[in-house]
């Protein structure tokens, strides 16, 4: 493989990294490796921290394709703690609120999940990444400042669940979306249609466009995946 003329790098992002970071991490590794002061690198759509799985890398001059993959479709697999909701619709932060759950069941999961299938408006969370007057929502919110954010068209092409335990109140969902969907958005108004709260407690990507997470680089075995693919 060319780095240098351009590559697409399938990874698979762990838990608690930046997608930056993650960036970061292969950028200088493969800049060492190559014996070049820094490798032209991006990603093709950010992840959250909390989430693993696919990120796309694209170096050299396949970063100019970065824009149509952000346009693929993707796949996540999400694990929700139904009853309880955060300040950032995750783990990130202790819970704040709890809800009744005696009236949910897998019946009305399944037909509230029907209602999100299709063009939806969706608010993204004010602990994310959007820009709000040149600054990162989530920095804004850190330091107090009070962040309202639009609500904003995505798709959902599928929804279905894939467990529900009525004890725990842990539902896991699989969901197929375009691009701009906050499956932590999600989490919050499936909550809500339930009549209730959620938040995520797990959330892998599993899929953008034809890149499944099986075919990704493990993080962790970087080093010996570059041993077979650097073109010295």
């Amino acid at each position: 493989m060319d780095f240098l003329e351009g590559e697409v790098i399938g990874i698979d992002k762990p838990y608690r990294m930046s997608s930056f970071g993650a960036l970061a991490h292969v950028r200088h590794v493969l800049s060492k490796r190559l014996g070049v002061k820094r490798v032209k690198m991006g990603h093709a759509g950010t992840l959250d921290p909390l989430a693993t799985g696919v990120l796309i890398l694209c170096t050299g001059k396949m970063t100019k394709r970065i824009e149509a993959l952000q346009l693929h479709t993707k796949e996540y697999t999400a694990t929700l703690q139904l009853g309880a909701t955060t300040p950032s619709f995750d783990m990130e932060h202790e819970v704040d609120a709890t809800y009744p759950t005696e009236h949910i069941t897998r019946e009305l999961i399944e037909e509230v999940l029907r209602r999100f299938v299709g063009d939806i408006q969706q608010v993204p969370p004010a602990y994310s990444a959007c820009m709000v007057n040149g600054k990162r929502a989530y920095e804004l919110m850190r330091k107090g400042r009070e962040v309202e954010l639009a609500a904003k068209s995505i798709h959902i092409d599928e929804i279905a669940v894939t467990d529900f335990n009525a004890g725990s109140m842990q539902l896991s969902i699989r969901v197929v979306c375009g691009k701009g969907t906050y499956i932590r958005s999600l989490a919050r108004d499936i909550g809500e249609a339930l009549g209730s709260g959620a938040y995520l407690t797990a959330l892998r990507r599993t899929c953008v466009g034809d890149v499944k997470v099986e075919d990704c680089v493990d993080f962790d075995h970087l080093d010996a995946w570059l041993d077979s693919h650097v073109n010295m």
